[in-house]
């Protein structure tokens, strides 16, 4: 058995470390208020925009745009959002683990855009490419953030440096539940889309898909909507993930804080039995004591 003073300095060790995670669940519970606020009035927007601009474009025909058709490069964008900190459960590591288990995804023909150091770094462990990084818009991220990221990646994809873009992020369902979620920017799969839409039109026994008129050049329109419609999904995802990220270090530090309580329980339990032997032999060795004299 440890000596009471190895117990005591082990139960001061964790008595400490739980201080800490009690601070850090407070501070992500603040933060996560505001964040899931924020979340939540965003999410209608951003689910509307992604709905609309899908059945725009298969309502639209076969119409050429440089958004919209595949160019000659194999690579693969992937903008991938986690935390610039961990202590935050699997957060970082799902995200991660979205893309490395992905077969699309290799070391050879993927790009990662990433926003957040931890997955930034981890990436570049596992030998990707890490073509920018944005790591310092992740904490409090506004909209001209995400302008500027889909600005980079449009001008690379009509460069042809890239062939498809992707979004990794954390969908916030609610405080407890969130979901790494994966999602295809560009170029926008129209078949998918119609087959979607003809669904749709069928649930509602309409006898065909009504196809979309342009008052201005489809070419021009679509110059004007595409841009617009990236942005907001990674802005959209940025206000997910901050909040996930958030909602994934209060439950991490709980449960620490709830460890932390057992152990310090158990070292009380420890450091009182070895009291109780030390004090049963310190008697045992003055009754003997006396007897020996007397």
């Amino acid at each position: 058995m440890a000596s009471m003073r190895d117990i005591k300095r082990r139960k001061q060790s964790v008595e400490s470390t739980q201080q800490i995670t009690k601070a850090m669940k407070l501070v992500s519970t603040v933060k996560l208020q505001r964040a899931k606020q924020r979340a939540e009035q965003s999410q209608s927007y951003f689910k509307c925009i992604y709905e609309t601009v899908n059945s725009i474009l298969a309502r639209s025909g076969n119409i050429k745009h440089r958004y919209l058709d595949a160019n000659e490069s194999d690579k693969k964008a992937v903008i991938m959002i986690t935390g610039n900190r961990g202590l935050a459960g699997g957060y970082n590591a799902n995200i991660v683990k979205l893309i490395t288990k992905d077969d699309r995804f290799t070391t050879d023909n993927t790009a990662i855009y990433a926003v957040g150091k931890k997955g930034r770094d981890l990436m570049n462990r596992y030998g990707y490419e890490v073509k920018a990084d944005y790591s310092d818009v992740v904490e409090e991220p506004i909209y001209n953030d995400a302008m500027d990221i889909a600005r980079d990646l449009l001008k690379a994809y009509e460069a042809g440096e890239i062939g498809e873009i992707y979004l990794a992020y954390t969908f916030f369902k609610n405080t407890v539940s969130h979901q790494p979620t994966l999602l295809k920017l560009l170029p926008v799969d129209i078949e998918s889309t119609k087959v979607q839409a003809e669904d749709e039109q069928a649930d509602k026994k309409e006898e065909k898909i009504i196809p979309m008129n342009f008052e201005v050049e489809d070419t021009e329109a679509l110059d004007m909507i595409i841009p617009k419609y990236v942005t907001s999904l990674i802005f959209g995802g940025l206000v997910e993930s901050v909040a996930s990220e958030n909602g994934a270090r209060m439950q991490a530090m709980d449960s620490a804080t709830n460890n932390a309580t057992e152990m310090i329980d158990h070292l009380s339990l420890l450091y009182n039995r070895a009291r109780q032997g030390s004090i049963t032999q310190e008697l045992t060795e003055i009754i003997a004591g006396a007897d020996a004299i007397s």
